[in-house]
């Protein structure tokens, strides 16, 4: 699962760079470290042809592989180093969905498993939308959101362009979720060589727990796929288990609302390996500052 793309910053003196987020070529189960060696190489070679094409000044990854010293020394090994800032979530919840579903609902928080039982009694209704439409109605609600939970959103163009890479291959689904007409929550979810990821969420804020049955129906269409195992993508980094999120310096940080969401539907944590930055021109020194003193001012 990956997306490559030029960005251009809208500030002149900073320019372009190519940037491949959610990079996992090949399972890591797939992938011995030679192999791996072997990929990013060959991945290297066409990313900085893009680069130099594009006249950009780095190239940024942001790979989906577990955090351990054989990886980072692969990425050390081809001249990388760690970005200033992550593109995508790098301490992330996931949750083993081989059991049954009663066994996963047993696993749950028991307040997750009853707010699930309870949209149901309530009317909610859960339903894809595996179209622009789709992507449209999920938009709506995701500009909410992003101003509720202080997060940069993705364009619309963005989230058009996701939906149309992975609908050939039915990779793709939009979850929706609304109660008496009106939708209450959404998510775009990416089915990918045994896991199903929430890639992107969103959600009005409402007495209806519509968000909880959205998620379970769409741990449950996993299960129909295949998967193995869900990923609830970003949490606050800090924690280890569920139990962590009752510490008060945890409950300031402005993921703890979305953690204890995530993290009461059961599972566990796993690390992915830093965004990595291969530098192309002496001009990526100012993009780290400047992106090293926003990650400073904002506090994680």
């Amino acid at each position: 699962m990956s997306n490559v793309k030029t960005q251009n910053y809208n500030e002149k003196l900073r320019g372009n760079l190519v940037a491949l987020r959610n990079s996992n070529v090949k399972t890591e189960e797939t992938q011995n470290q030679g192999s791996k060696t072997q990929t990013l190489g060959a991945l290297l070679g066409e990313l900085k042809e893009i680069g130099r094409q594009e006249k950009a000044g780095f190239i940024r990854i942001a790979p989906v592989w577990e955090r351990t010293k054989e990886n980072e020394k692969i990425f050390e090994d081809f001249g990388f180093r760690a970005a200033p800032i992550h593109i995508h979530p790098e301490v992330t919840w996931i949750l083993n969905i081989s059991p049954s579903e009663e066994e996963i609902l047993m696993g749950m928080r028991k307040t997750t498993r009853n707010l699930i039982r309870r949209a149901k009694k309530e009317g909610v209704e859960v339903f894809q939308k595996n179209s622009l439409e789709g992507v449209k109605d999920f938009n709506k609600i995701y500009q909410a959101t992003f101003d509720r939970h202080h997060f940069a959103p993705f364009s619309f163009e963005y989230l058009k362009n996701e939906l149309l890479a992975f609908l050939p291959d039915n990779q793709i689904a939009v979850f929706l979720a609304q109660h008496q007409g009106k939708i209450l929550a959404s998510a775009m979810i990416i089915f990918w060589q045994g896991i199903g990821f929430y890639h992107q969420g969103a959600s009005i804020t409402s007495k209806i727990p519509a968000a909880y049955l959205l998620q379970w129906e769409a741990i449950r269409e996993a299960k129909k796929r295949g998967c193995r195992l869900y990923n609830f993508w970003g949490i606050v980094p800090s924690i280890k288990t569920h139990q962590d999120l009752k510490n008060p310096k945890i409950k300031k940080h402005p993921w703890w609302g979305l953690s204890l969401f995530k993290t009461g539907f059961g599972g566990f944590r796993e690390e992915y390996l830093k965004t990595q930055d291969y530098i192309l021109s002496q001009k990526y020194w100012l993009n780290f500052t400047i992106e090293k003193a926003r990650k400073i001012k904002r506090g994680y």
